[in-house]
């Protein structure tokens, strides 16, 4: 096994490091470099782990299947293990108390030896769980990053269709919405949201060229969005303050309600969907309503 690398050239690791380091050798790793982070300038080594010793934690939180698939379809496509776990070693195996996931979709796609950052505090493995915070993407965020990233495709010149991008972009309907979180930073997409996933669609055109009808498609939607804006701020005159009533009114506008194999085309649905808003009467909705579905909706987005 090669000598451990040093960094900052010439300094020295407390014998702690060392002996660490000789352990992940003698494990079937391979300690690479001991260096010190730059915010403590606590010493911790990177190294290789075998993947059949890298274990998470016993007290945190259960694997997400659906976030694990999705990592290990993006580092199937990109052909690359990117970020390294953060580790502790105990006793004769190393816990991992921020990079499970990480972990469990290396193990998956059948990786050997897993890049990692150990540390020589085992007490670590506690107060890094802290680490697991990361704020997850809004629907709000998910869309604006789409949109920037689809800008950023076109100034860089990048060929292909909306179609070819979609591992990329995701869903179509994040670019729409993306558009209009950029006109309206408080636009209220989740409302929305349900009809935009049903009929917004890529589209097969050089995105230079596709993104004039994106904005078309946005602009049918900021039509809606204004119907509706209007529609709460009457409703607030008449006393329904109520936070889901946005997402009551679009619910009951909704034109796709008896859709089911035909579905309509963006133009028509969104056009369907102003023509209920323009139409929709206030006076027979009553704050009792809104409560119950509010209720329903919240009981369906936990099952």
């Amino acid at each position: 096994m090669a000598e451990l690398a040093i960094f900052p050239a010439g300094g020295r690791p407390p014998a702690q490091v060392a002996e660490l380091a000789a352990a992940i050798d003698r494990d079937g790793g391979a300690a690479m470099v001991a260096y010190q982070e730059p915010l403590g300038r606590h010493w911790q080594i990177f190294a290789l782990l075998p993947a059949d010793q890298l274990k998470p934690t016993p007290y945190q939180r259960d694997l997400s299947p659906a976030h694990t698939k999705r990592l290990i379809e993006v580092m199937k496509r990109l052909d690359r293990f990117l970020d390294p776990v953060i580790a502790v070693r105990m006793k004769h195996e190393y816990w991992t108390p921020n990079g499970n996931h990480r972990r469990a979709a290396a193990v998956k796609l059948g990786i050997k030896m897993i890049p990692a950052i150990v540390l020589p505090e085992t007490e670590a493995a506690f107060q890094i769980l802290a680490l697991n915070t990361e704020k997850a993407h809004n629907l709000r965020d998910k869309s604006l990053e789409v949109i920037r990233m689809y800008r950023g495709m076109i100034e860089e010149g990048v060929r292909g269709n909306e179609r070819e991008m979609a591992f990329e972009f995701e869903r179509p309907h994040y670019i729409t919405l993306g558009l209009l979180y950029e006109r309206k930073p408080k636009f209220s997409g989740g409302a929305f949201a349900p009809i935009l996933s049903r009929v917004d669609t890529f589209i097969a055109k050089p995105l230079r060229e596709a993104i004039g009808e994106r904005e078309e498609r946005a602009d049918l939607l900021d039509r809606a969005d204004d119907l509706l804006s209007a529609l709460v701020a009457k409703g607030k005159k008449r006393g329904l303050t109520h936070p889901y009533l946005k997402n009551f009114i679009v619910a009951r506008c909704n034109p796709l309600t008896r859709a089911r194999k035909n579905m309509p085309s963006y133009k028509s649905a969104l056009g369907g969907l102003c023509k209920s808003l323009e139409e929709f009467d206030l006076s027979r909705i009553h704050f009792g309503q809104l409560s119950a579905a509010a209720q329903i909706a919240a009981a369906s987005s936990v099952q």
